[in-house]
């Protein structure tokens, strides 16, 4: 049940749940689902099987499954599924950074850490923030559709930038990029919004990146080739900068 409180001394009840459809997705899946109807019914079963397996296709990329969001003041959590596939130092984007005409402060423009997740077409593609505060700024850029686990994906792409403020100043970026074949962009939030940590704010379409800016002083809590949930796996600890190493097994 959404926001029942689990711990881990046992309080709670867990169990599996089909994930529900996010409404963006029920269209397209009504779509495809009407034509292979319709393909059964003039050409028969065969004509339509590929249909119903795009149907299929469409209902588990659209699909919007609970998670549970560790609530601590330390926690930064991961605001995509998918695999870590660079973690590099460099300055934050433009947009992040610079004032945003309303007297408004956006992040420093000193190097931090920045760690990309790449989501596949089967990965869950709803993006939830990694912190909980106000949503300070919502900035969306055109551009190109270049594959989404490319350096100049995060330069040239299309993409959408948040910046999302704690009550004590503390301030995260994050950037959802379009990759090869995604083509819309769609937020669920804007600026001036209150949202909770691990709260959905977005999707991208069919295979992209996000890409979220630690603190100064945060390394991340994840290492290479690791996959997370979005809303779910602690990416991050503000103030810890331990060295974490792993195993490919």
């Amino acid at each position: 049940m959404a926001g029942e409180i689990l711990d881990n001394h046992g309080r709670g009840s867990a169990g599996f749940t089909w994930p529900a459809i996010h409404p963006e997705g029920r269209k397209f899946a009504a779509l495809s689902g009407g034509l292979c109807l319709i393909a059964a019914l003039i050409f028969g079963q065969t004509a339509a099987w590929p249909l119903a397996a795009l149907t299929v296709f469409i209902l588990a990329f659209f699909r919007d499954p609970e998670r549970v969001t560790p609530r601590d003041t330390k926690f930064i959590v991961a605001p995509a599924d998918g695999l870590i596939t660079q973690i590099v130092k460099l300055a934050p984007p433009r947009e992040l950074i610079a004032d945003d005409g309303n007297g408004a402060r956006g992040l420093s423009g000193a190097p931090q850490t920045r760690v990309s997740i790449f989501m596949s077409v089967f990965d869950v593609h709803i993006n939830r923030t990694p912190i909980g505060g106000t949503i300070k700024r919502v900035v969306y850029i055109p551009g190109k559709f270049l594959n989404a686990d490319l350096d100049k994906a995060s330069e040239e792409n299309e993409r959408q930038h948040f910046l999302v403020e704690r009550g004590d100043g503390v301030q995260i970026g994050f950037t959802q990029i379009a990759g090869l074949i995604a083509r819309r962009i769609i937020p669920f939030v804007k600026a001036g919004d209150m949202v909770a940590g691990g709260q959905r704010i977005g999707l991208i379409r069919f295979g992209s990146r996000v890409d979220i800016y630690l603190p100064e002083g945060t390394e991340p809590r994840v290492i290479m080739g690791q996959r997370v949930l979005a809303g779910e796996t602690v990416l991050a600890e503000l103030g810890q900068t331990l060295m974490i190493d792993g195993v490919r097994q």
